[in-house]
């Protein structure tokens, strides 16, 4: 099937390296994941000839990154708990301290992200409570095999990460696409270049929950 017929998310599963060319041309791989990457295209009037000649480029780059459809339920769920459970717990609270300190020193400058520091306050609440449901309840049925009671459960966790895709848009929103202003300081660099790994890898995050982890249990009940 030509690339362009394929959805975001299936090509993001299927080639090494999609998911960089996605990030470049601000494709949503995860939650809008499921639509045909033409449409996706089209809505952002991009070059199609462009995204689909830099994803045949890494189609054909040798890599060493893991093909997650292949693994056991229980590799995956450790693997996402320790790169993103973990990780999204030190990245928000050290964001959140820079944001209020770029808005308290730059107030009164052009692009200044007034309101930033509340918004990743409300969006860290939203994920401890999304991670906390699903290290309690979710992966460990997962873990078991019970994959038919786990339906419920992906349902709501599946609900809860559009939430997450509104609030990364809404950091898009705040912050210029996530871009500072001419002379900004280095805080103010150093907070953008932490919300662009930040938004990277919630995505990455919700990609391998909504399309391997949870479709492959769905699959299975």
């Amino acid at each position: 099937m030509a690339l362009l017929e394929q959805t975001i998310a299936s090509l993001a599963c299927e080639i090494p390296g999609a998911t960089r060319v996605f990030h470049k041309f601000k494709l949503d791989f995860c939650c809008g994941g499921q639509q045909p990457l033409k449409d996706a295209i089209a809505q952002r009037n991009l070059d199609a000839a462009l995204v689909v000649a830099e994803l045949e480029q890494v189609q054909q780059l040798p890599s060493d990154e893991t093909d997650w459809r292949t693994a056991t339920p229980s590799a995956l769920i450790d693997f996402i708990l320790e790169r993103f459970h973990a990780l999204h717990r030190i990245q928000l609270p050290e964001l959140i301290r820079l944001a209020r300190r770029v808005e308290h020193v730059h107030a009164d400058k052009p692009g200044c992200p007034l309101g930033l520091g509340a918004h990743l306050t409300n969006m860290l609440q939203e994920l401890e409570s999304h991670m906390q449901k699903e290290e309690q309840i979710l992966f460990p049925m997962l873990k078991e095999g019970f994959n038919n009671p786990a339906q419920g459960p992906i349902a709501m966790m599946r609900f809860e990460h559009e939430q997450h895709g509104e609030g990364l848009d809404e950091l898009m929103r705040l912050t210029n696409d996530i871009t500072p202003p001419a002379g900004a300081c280095v805080t103010w660099r150093a907070l953008y270049t932490g919300l662009t790994q930040l938004r990277e890898d919630l995505m990455q995050h919700i990609h391998l929950e909504n399309n391997i982890l949870f479709a492959n249990a769905t699959a299975q009940a």
